[in-house]
């Protein structure tokens, strides 16, 4: 599957925009790449006004410029064909259809659409389902979304319920990223909104590891809220995306790691490199929520850690598992000492409740570590 050109986000400051609206900084927490040597990503702390979260509802930079004509289905996997013509026809019914009302938070000015409201890709990691998500935004008219789920629950939180269903009702599309429910107050705040939205008169797009009717499974008790996760089924037709991951056919394994002396070297040589302890890193991240994860990385070329091994706290892991897909979007090279990426996780994880997204962060830390080793 063919890759995106980078395009860079507006980027988010380190301090409240009132004061700052564009990219100034405290000394203490500067966004900005010093010239005389790299950053610490421990030593930031994003602000992110709600103005910039929905502003910056747009696919990632390595997704910015993406098409349906640029995935390159795998020639052994129909349902890889199959999935861009149908979303190639819901993008053509979305250019079709009129521009998306206004619905009143009150009263409802229209019955809710028969049939499903959108389209669920669901499938393994690296089948090229952002991608194809992305395709789909792109090629619809606005107004439109795109976020992960994280962000998402993040929008809600900083606009409240209420405001999020206002501000996206306008919207013809929502595309959800990463759609995974790791708890059930997440369940029921997104079947809830997601309800609102198709009420509305919204259509919606996600991609996720999971099948919408097993969201969850395996990671709460489920049974308790199944008539939420019924609900949020109901919303989507399901589109299965078989294939391997694309990012390691036929590649090596994780490339080795580098001493820490090499780390240093190197990261005091790149432009724009950030350079971190992986201990300090982890435990930075319990102070920051993972929807600023993106800020965290601003102006950062690519990532230089010290120290990497395996994690065995299962809080600590899913931290990691966001923040690599948040480098990974902006396609952030990482050299790394100590463990190799495909041994971070440990083997009771890979078996449990979240091991697609463990091995989905295995993927991209893989393939993120083989490009720090890519002639510049």
């Amino acid at each position: 599957m063919g890759q995106s050109l980078p395009r860079g986000r507006v980027p988010f400051t380190d301090v409240p925009a009132a004061s700052h609206p564009d990219t100034t900084a405290t000394p203490a927490t500067a966004g900005a790449i010093a010239t005389t040597g790299p950053v610490a990503l421990t030593d930031r702390r994003p602000v992110v006004p709600a103005e910039r979260l929905v502003a910056e509802m747009v696919p990632p930079p390595r997704f910015a410029d993406v098409s349906f004509g640029s995935y390159l289905p795998d020639t052994s996997q129909p349902s890889q064909y199959e999935a861009v013509q149908v979303l190639e026809q819901f993008a053509a019914s979305l250019n079709s259809a009129g521009t998306a009302p206004k619905r009143s938070w009150f009263r409802r000015s229209a019955p809710a659409p028969s049939g499903p409201a959108g389209i669920y890709l669901d499938g393994g990691y690296g089948v090229g389902k952002t991608h194809l998500l992305a395709s789909l935004w792109h090629a619809t008219p606005g107004p439109k979304a795109f976020g992960t789920f994280v962000e998402l629950t993040n929008l809600v939180g900083a606009l409240t319920f209420k405001g999020a269903v206002e501000t996206l009702s306008g919207h013809r599309l929502l595309c959800i990223d990463e759609f995974e429910l790791d708890d059930p107050g997440d369940t029921v705040l997104v079947s809830t909104l997601l309800s609102r939205l198709v009420e509305n008169g919204v259509k919606l797009c996600a991609t996720s590891n999971t099948l919408p009717e097993k969201l969850g499974e395996g990671r709460f008790a489920s049974a308790d809220f199944l008539r939420e996760i019924q609900g949020l089924s109901a919303h989507f037709r399901p589109l299965r995306i078989d294939g391997q991951d694309y990012r390691h056919r036929g590649l090596p394994e994780a490339p080795p790691p580098y001493t820490d002396e090499v780390v240093t070297e190197r990261a005091r040589r790149t432009p724009g490199a950030s350079l971190d302890g992986f201990d300090d890193l982890l435990e930075h991240l319990k102070a920051v929520h993972p929807s600023r994860y993106g800020a965290l990385l601003d102006d950062v070329h690519a990532v230089f850690l010290r120290g990497v091994h395996q994690v065995e706290d299962q809080s600590t892991a899913l931290r990691l598992v966001v923040l690599a897909d948040r480098m990974y979007d902006r396609e952030l090279p990482i050299t790394a000492s100590g463990l190799p990426f495909d041994q971070v996780f440990t083997e009771d994880m890979l078996r449990g409740g979240y091991r697609k997204k463990y091995l989905r962060a295995i993927s991209r830390l893989v393939a993120l570590a083989r490009d720090s080793s890519k002639p510049a």
